[in-house]
């Protein structure tokens, strides 16, 4: 992953720092139409590894990526890596 650092999203799963656009809460209805309209088009990737969807993290590049952990957390994260 050469050009720009990661940000770790639980379960060894890791998204690039500079592609990210938004990190937001799993629960609102329209996040969740989002999600499904990603998952019909195979968009989406799924890094719970099983476990309950908190975060939602869309990227520049159409991509929705599910998380287990809190969007605060990743938030955290993100600040504190730079």
């Amino acid at each position: 992953m050469a050009g720009g650092s990661v940000l770790h999203i639980g379960f060894n799963n890791v998204v690039l720092k500079s592609r990210i656009i938004a990190v937001v809460n799993a629960g609102a209805n329209p996040i969740r139409r989002l999600v499904e309209k990603a998952k019909e088009s195979g968009k989406l990737i799924d890094a719970t590894s099983g476990r309950k969807t908190r975060s939602v993290i869309f990227t520049d590049a159409d991509f929705i990526v599910l998380s287990s952990l809190q969007p605060q957390r990743l938030i955290e994260r993100l600040e504190h890596e730079k």
